[in-house]
């Protein structure tokens, strides 16, 4: 038995190439495209979604550019990432939807001139009057509330009465009895601390942005899977 019928024979699992998993579905094999949809569905819809601003959008589009993928999967070639490949297929279907909805769609590579980009549709002239930024700020005042509650004492009052209450560097140091570089020095180390636990907390925000979750998963296998059978083996099969 040659190398490829012995890759073609053994059972997949959660390790199994991709490589090795693209062959078998070029081949017809469902069951390797379906681990195929599962291992790359988070980033594929995430990169829909990017493009498209719709949860609902991404992933009607996620399932187009899987029976896409599945019918062209016979020219993917093992040299190349199959997350790339897949990525390339999901951007252009999602271009394509912004451009058949008559969107002005520019390429990726074009030059953005920062001055351009009309900051009104970013800030609103009373912001307040929006529900979803009442409520994020909502959320943003808890966190916030809970890394100045995480200070150390000796920084946390300092910082309250400073940038809180917005009260002098005199006047802090007035109110604790402390130089006023002890109170620059706290103020400033307060501050750097803040930014280090917001960022972290940022940093796991943006992980978990657009979430993927394991029924949405389940959801778009099924669909794409139940709609193999009318489009026959991938070319090439």
């Amino acid at each position: 038995m040659n190398d490829v019928a012995l890759a073609q024979a053994r059972p997949l699992t959660d390790q199994t190439a991709d490589a090795t998993l693209a062959a078998r579905a070029a081949e017809g094999d469902d069951g390797a495209f379906s681990r195929i949809m599962r291992r790359h569905n988070r980033l594929l819809f995430r990169t829909a979604r990017s493009i498209l601003k719709s949860d609902a959008e991404a992933e009607d589009a996620l399932q187009e550019a899987y029976l896409r993928a599945w019918r062209a999967m016979g020219s993917f070639r093992a040299e190349a990432r199959l997350s790339t490949w897949l990525v390339r297929i999901v951007i252009n279907e999602a271009l394509g939807r912004l451009r058949r909805r008559g969107a002005q769609v520019l390429p990726f590579d074009s030059t953005i001139d920062l001055e351009d980009i009309p900051t009104e549709d970013l800030m609103e002239a009373d912001p307040d009057d929006r529900p979803d930024r009442a409520a994020m700020r909502s959320e943003l005042r808890v966190l916030m509330e809970g890394c100045i509650d995480a200070l150390p004492e000796a920084f946390r009052t300092v910082f309250v009465l400073r940038a809180v209450e917005d009260l002098s560097v005199e006047e802090v140091s007035e109110a604790l009895g402390l130089p006023q570089a002890t109170v620059r020095t706290r103020f400033f180390r307060a501050r750097g601390l803040l930014r280090e636990g917001l960022a972290r907390d940022v940093d796991r925000a943006v992980a978990d942005a657009f979430s993927f979750d394991g029924e949405r998963c389940d959801r778009i296998v099924a669909t794409v899977m139940a709609q193999l059978g009318a489009h026959g083996k991938p070319r090439g099969a």
